[in-house]
């Protein structure tokens, strides 16, 4: 627990600093869910920021403080714990004492939250509820007591439901804070190594990667989103969003042919034989989004392709096909995670947006229609109804390039604190 006085210490130090010349660190609370396991959200993203991350082939030092944690599982979370008493963090009680240091008023620079992870419970449509937009709340009502707010990172989507979702984007444009998340893949390597230019004639697009749950599917929807923004006049918005299991999966691409094109460019990418999705994939899945100017998205639940990226242009004879692949080293290192926290930093740092945030919010709303869309009165159908989005007329042309991670790959290193549990 800081006093007044530490406090009064360190304000000095940041002027002797800046008259210095010296880069001043910002501070940053973490505000998670669950810290129980290296496979935790919270340790991949979190231990980074402290012990810093690998980027463009070299290790690199954080140059963010993290002075405050709170852990809503506490009592599960012994891992955690180690690392904060390891590092001489505390571990406050409430969200609002993380932020104010036990003061009265905001004393952070930034907010980490990480409600990935954890015992909570699912819903029929498949939805865990994990409680980011209920600990984002006690966030924003600390920036409004204080009058003044700083930049928040939110792990994986928003909420579960598009009006929470959509409550903390505008909270973000009311409170004038930068607003960052989403999924690490899009800035992941990539194979090739290429970018899609802004205002790219891009008329279909889809996606194929692993599992049909929801934070499966919400890392390639937000791979989708992370492309096709790119397209001529920028994002315009969702018309409708449709989710298709099983066989019908297969049916529903012979009837749209731009979709089993690209799905083709895909099997072909990875020289599997023809018809191979058909004949191998047991649970197979197809997202469906349609967007308000025309262009074709989907997303296809397929094991073994890592996250694959294939799009229509028009002008080019074949289809783009880009993918995420694979990554060095034990699970628990999980180097997907390394590019989202430089763009971490970064947004601490310089308080910009490293992507407009009105992509997270995007990926938010199509996730939670997609899981809606087989539900209805109760009633389960593998054919989901197609859900009209008008609301969704979400319009921005992207500020700034993907910034995906580039050069050697991360070395193998052991697990660094000696302790995993």
């Amino acid at each position: 627990m800081m006093n007044r006085r530490t406090m009064l210490g360190l304000s000095g130090q940041a002027v002797l600093a800046a008259a210095q010349g010296v880069e001043k660190r910002p501070r940053i609370a973490c505000v998670v869910t669950y810290w129980a396991a290296p496979s935790s959200h919270a340790d991949w993203i979190i231990t980074k920021l402290m012990d810093g991350y690998w980027w463009k082939g070299a290790h690199t030092p954080s140059r963010v403080d993290v002075v405050s944690v709170f852990i809503h599982q506490i009592a599960e979370s012994g891992l955690g714990k180690k690392v904060c008493a390891a590092k001489k963090i505390p571990i406050f009680n409430t969200v609002r004492e993380a932020l104010t240091l036990g003061g009265s008023e905001l004393a952070v620079d930034g907010v980490v939250l990480v409600g990935e992870h954890g015992i909570y419970h699912t819903n029929l449509n498949g939805q865990t509820y994990y409680p980011r937009w209920w600990l984002y709340q006690q966030i924003v009502k600390v920036f409004e007591q204080s009058k003044r707010s700083v930049p928040v990172f939110n792990d994986k989507h928003l909420s579960t439901s598009w009006n929470e979702s959509k409550w903390m984007f505008d909270k973000s444009r009311e409170l004038n804070f930068p607003l960052f998340g989403g999924s690490s893949i899009p800035f992941y390597f990539r194979e090739p190594e290429i970018d899609i230019d802004s205002e790219t004639p891009i008329r279909a697009s889809i996606v194929a990667s692993g599992g049909r749950e929801e934070g499966s599917i919400f890392h390639s929807i937000d791979v989708l989103q992370s492309f096709v923004e790119r397209r001529k006049g920028g994002e315009a918005g969702v018309a409708a969003v449709q989710c298709i299991h099983g066989p019908e999966t297969w049916r529903w691409t012979e009837r749209n042919p731009w979709a089993g094109q690209l799905l083709e460019a895909v099997r072909k990418r990875f020289q599997f034989a023809p018809g191979h999705f058909e004949k191998t994939v047991k649970s197979p899945g197809v997202t469906i989004v349609d967007y308000r100017d025309g262009t074709k998205g989907a997303v296809y639940a397929i094991p073994d392709v890592g996250w694959t990226y294939a799009g229509e242009i028009a002008g080019r004879k074949d289809p783009t096909v880009i993918s995420m692949l694979g990554w060095p080293g034990p699970f628990a290192q999980y180097h997907a995670a390394n590019a989202f926290e430089h763009w971490i930093v970064e947004m601490m740092l310089t308080r910009k947006e490293p992507c407009n945030a009105e992509r997270l919010l995007l990926s938010s709303g199509i996730v939670s229609y997609n899981m809606e869309s087989n539900w209805e009165n109760g009633k389960y159908s593998a054919v989901g109804r197609r859900i009209e989005t008008p609301f969704m007329h979400i319009a921005y042309r992207p500020t700034r390039g993907s910034q995906f991670e580039t050069g050697p790959r991360p070395p193998v290193v052991p697990y660094i604190r000696g302790f995993e549990r």
